[in-house]
């Protein structure tokens, strides 16, 4: 292993689209929604952890969080746990974490990953990942992973790149691309040179800090002020002191979509953001009939291609129904149509409006 390979696992969202199983308190990313005994945040720690020194892994969350990471990862050292203190989106994140290690290792590669992804091929996923940071040990580059795909998806973004690559398995990136319509999605199938966006990154710490301090120069002053603080005691106060000044941005928009030295390796390795209900139902094993079920207490008769997430103390029995989502935990009950899931947003904000933050 390079003791100069570090892996950042951004852990600080909220998972309202896997509402009502995903929680503010308690989001998905701490859950076990595929029912395997392990939760997303565990699997993506253990993935990584195969070829970055365990030493060189950080969660970076939100301060709420901090004590189920310490719960659900006892093997990672708590001062590698760094609690972000407002939700900023991924280029405050990206930012606390790069200039932190550029303190502490000049030298510092790292990756930047979700920590609610499914990765079903780890072994690919090793090999493309150590070809990025490779690639970035190399060459000034900033590299993201793309996701060949398979069909005309309308909840992810793309990244159009160039017909040649520039080293092998390695193009420039033309466009990012925000969610499409379907005839859009369509096209960009077709075409041959869109990826979907992963949200997987990899560079030098000192290029990225570069780019910040290029494209996004009023953050680069706020992370570059308080350098000294860095890997310090001084360091959470210095980010409770920053983090209300910062924009709310993705790294996407702030540096990806503006820098002219991006470039994508397209993947396949069994990769789903499992963002929604059907993401999850795609990754479950079904019955004859298509139902996937996430619970070991239930009974389904008469019911076709249904997603069941039900808790393990309850029995749930579910006749008569047909494409249907039905998600039941202690306090809430969802029955959602399938096709109507990304609307699950929308009756959260009407929970909210009609009930509070108590079911949240």
């Amino acid at each position: 292993m390079n003791k100069s390979h570090y892996v950042a696992i951004m852990a600080g969202g909220i998972g309202s689209r896997f509402w009502p199983k995903s929680r503010t308190s308690y989001p998905k990313q701490f859950l076990d929604i595929l029912n395997t005994g392990k939760t997303l945040i565990q699997w993506t720690y253990e993935r990584y952890a195969t070829f970055i020194p365990k030493e060189n892994i950080f969660i970076v969350t939100s301060d709420e969080y901090t004590s189920i990471v310490k719960k659900q990862l006892p093997a990672l050292p708590v001062e590698n746990i760094l609690a972000e203190p407002s939700r900023k989106n991924t280029a405050p994140c990206i930012a606390y974490i790069s200039f932190k290690l550029l303190q502490k290792d000049p030298e510092a590669s790292l990756i930047v990953a979700p920590s609610d992804h499914l990765i079903l091929d780890n072994e690919r996923f090793k090999e493309i990942t150590l070809q990025a940071l490779h690639f970035v040990g190399h060459i000034k580059s900033l590299v993201t992973l793309g996701i060949n795909p398979t069909y005309p998806n309308t909840g992810y973004g793309y990244i159009q790149h160039d017909v040649l690559p520039v080293a092998d398995g390695i193009y420039k990136v033309k466009t990012f691309t925000e969610k499409p319509n379907l005839e859009l999605a369509k096209t960009f199938l077709a075409s041959g040179d869109f990826l979907w966006n992963a949200g997987i990154f990899a560079w030098r710490v000192k290029n990225v800090v570069k780019a910040f301090e290029m494209y996004q120069p009023e953050m680069y002053e706020l992370f570059d002020g308080v350098k000294a603080d860095y890997n310090t005691a001084r360091e959470k106060a210095a980010m409770d002191g920053i983090y209300p000044l910062c924009t709310n941005i993705s790294i996407d928009v702030a540096i990806m979509e503006k820098a002219d030295n991006v470039y994508v390796i397209p993947s396949s390795f069994g990769w789903s953001d499992l963002g929604t209900w059907n993401s999850a139902y795609d990754n479950l094993e079904k019955d004859y009939l298509g139902n996937a079920v996430a619970g070991d207490n239930v009974i389904v008769i008469d019911a076709t291609k249904c997603m069941i997430s039900a808790s393990h103390d309850k029995l749930l029995v579910l006749q008569g129904l047909d494409d249907f989502i039905v998600v039941d935990t202690k306090d809430v009950l969802l029955v959602c149509k399938k096709e109507k899931e990304q609307a699950i947003k929308e009756y959260v904000a009407e929970v909210k409006r009609n009930k509070g933050e108590k079911y949240l």
